[in-house]
């Protein structure tokens, strides 16, 4: 027998001893075990089974993937968020590294964005639409966990009261709460009160877990201790700048391509877009302190990323 698969063997008797199991026992599972799949690694056929159009409008197809590989990237965001907030021993270049990654997902993201704007028939979006009523983008789950993972809860409050009250009572003064207001009954909307129902005490508990470890904390411990850097300051900066004003800014552009007519169309889930999508009225951003007086009267503004220094 090769002295290297000697080698091998010697360390898995080792690991298995630790924990009181038989190698030999999990090397006859090996050897009954068949070979790995691509298809089965991946589960390809119920990947593809979950693509279900209401309508038989084509590109109705092209949405619902579209949104669904939307929410794989969300999942890989919360993933390398979980990553930085649960170190133990966070370092600067650590946090550089996963930072970097959190910045090419939202980058893809955006960039992907091009199926909405250009890559649906208008026509045919705006007849399969009304099959998806109320249903709406703004209850994506996931997006609203990877705020609340970047940033003081108090960052993505609007008129919440000063004194400090529980998390469960803040909730409601939620930024985004207000583009889900009926255009004409000024109450809640259904998508609102669906999303709340289902998601609300999910997102309280978040919160109050990610007080001390969202990633403007861990990023204040750093600077505390002195091992902040520049490079990991300009890439929280980037983030900041591509989630509250790139990202919502390819939103826009998708509802001003579909729904802006000579009267405006209201979105499917009764949502306020026209107040809600521009990043220069929602005036949201994760790391505030990252940014000059001017830059932070600027917001949202111009789609560039501003150039002073913090």
């Amino acid at each position: 027998m090769h002295e290297s698969l000697i080698d091998k063997l010697n360390q898995l008797e080792q690991k298995f001893a630790a924990s009181g199991q038989d190698l030999a026992a999990y090397l006859e599972g090996l050897l009954q075990a068949d070979y790995l799949t691509y298809w089965d690694y991946i589960h390809l056929e119920t990947l593809l089974s979950l693509q279900n159009p209401k309508t038989s409008q084509p590109d109705e197809l092209v949405f619902v993937t579209y949104h669904q590989i939307t929410e794989l990237y969300f999942k890989l965001i919360l993933h390398e968020i979980a990553q930085i907030a649960n170190a133990g021993m966070l370092t600067a270049e650590f946090f550089v590294a996963r930072m970097g990654r959190l910045n090419r997902y939202f980058g893809l993201l955006e960039e992907s964005f091009g199926v909405m704007i250009a890559g649906l028939n208008r026509e045919q979006f705006l007849k399969f639409r009304m099959a998806l009523l109320p249903t709406s983008g703004f209850q994506s789950a996931q997006f609203r966990q990877i705020e609340i993972a970047s940033t003081d809860f108090r960052n993505l409050l609007i008129g919440a009261p000063e004194e400090p009250e529980y998390v469960s009572d803040l909730y409601e003064f939620m930024y985004w709460k207000q583009g889900a207001i009926d255009l004409v009954s000024q109450q809640k909307t259904l998508t609102l009160q669906q999303f709340d129902q289902h998601y609300g005490p999910q997102l309280i508990r978040m919160a109050e877990e990610h007080q001390g470890k969202n990633l403007l904390h861990r990023y204040q411990q750093l600077e505390r201790n002195g091992q902040s850097t520049l490079e990991l300051v300009a890439a929280l900066r980037e983030y900041d700048w591509r989630v509250n004003i790139r990202w919502k800014l390819s939103h826009l552009r998708s509802a001003v391509r579909h729904l802006k007519q000579e009267q405006e169309i209201q979105a499917t889930g009764g949502t306020n877009w026209q107040t809600y999508l521009p990043p220069k009225q929602q005036r949201i951003m994760f790391f505030p302190e990252l940014w000059t007086e001017e830059e932070l009267t600027n917001w949202g503004k111009s789609a560039g990323l501003p150039g002073a220094k913090p």
